[in-house]
């Protein structure tokens, strides 16, 4: 399938789903503490989605049971709330989510430290988030592809860590995943050129350890084959004839 390029006003549905979905983001860290289920977390997700005039689409996608993939320390991505999962001082917690508004998704991920984290966990965190904004540098019209992904690998392996290669980000639009993937290991090949009017959801995975990764037997829930921590940042990105615009983030984020 070819890599879909969104008409002005395609654009404008995809900026307003993904503008909302930053507003859920933001309504998400207020609540992230210790004590809180990662259960309530997917609670309070699906009623701001829905407060917000849109549609989960994680929930029931492929069978997800869930709004918002909340994962947490070696849990990488996928990971499916519940009753009996307490988030505890120390801990990060990765959440992943997104909504479909007037037909149009939207995706983004963000990983949060609950009260005092480690020094070493901090850095993974601001590593990880800052990784995406090296690769976005290269989202550009007249770039390629594997310039993002290139970039993103080259920022983070100095610091040592593992680059998850099982996992990739995506294109976005009608459909949560379209062509293309994208990679955030270096790649050898520069892949298709980026044209203005492509939507991306570009989302580096990272590990403090090994980049290998494994799944647990719910078939959903995928963690560091060496327990390290891991850290997600996600938005989805606007290419356009200037500066990439990132659809997902506001203020913060």
């Amino acid at each position: 399938m070819a890599i879909t390029i969104k008409s002005p006003r395609e654009i404008e549905l995809m900026r307003e789903s993904c503008r909302r979905l930053s507003l859920v983001h933001d309504e998400l860290a207020k609540i992230i503490r210790p004590g809180i289920s990662t259960k309530e977390i997917d609670r309070v997700c699906i009623e701001l989605i829905r407060g917000y005039g849109g549609t989960p689409n994680f929930l029931h996608y492929h069978g997800y049971p869930a709004s918002v993939c909340v994962s947490v320390n070696e849990e990488v991505v996928h990971g499916i709330p519940r009753e009996d999962h307490i988030i505890k001082e120390g801990d990060i917690v990765s959440l992943d989510t997104g909504m479909i508004y007037q037909g149009y998704h939207s995706d983004a991920a963000r990983t949060h430290a609950v009260g005092q984290i480690s020094a070493e966990a901090q850095k993974l965190i601001d590593v990880t988030r800052q990784s995406f904004f090296e690769g976005i540098k290269m989202a550009r019209a007249g770039k390629h592809l594997h310039d993002i992904s290139n970039a993103i690998a080259a920022y983070v392996t100095p610091f040592g860590y593992g680059i998850v290669r099982d996992l990739v980000g995506h294109g976005i639009g009608k459909e949560l995943h379209e062509q293309p993937q994208i990679p955030n290991y270096a790649q050898r090949r520069r892949g298709p050129k980026l044209r203005a009017g492509m939507t991306l959801a570009i989302e580096p995975m990272i590990n403090m350890g090994t980049s290998d990764v494994e799944w647990l037997d719910d078939e959903w829930t995928v963690i560091s084959a060496d327990h390290s921590l891991s850290a997600h940042y996600e938005n989805t990105v606007l290419i356009t004839d200037g500066e990439p615009e990132i659809l997902t983030l506001r203020s913060t984020g």
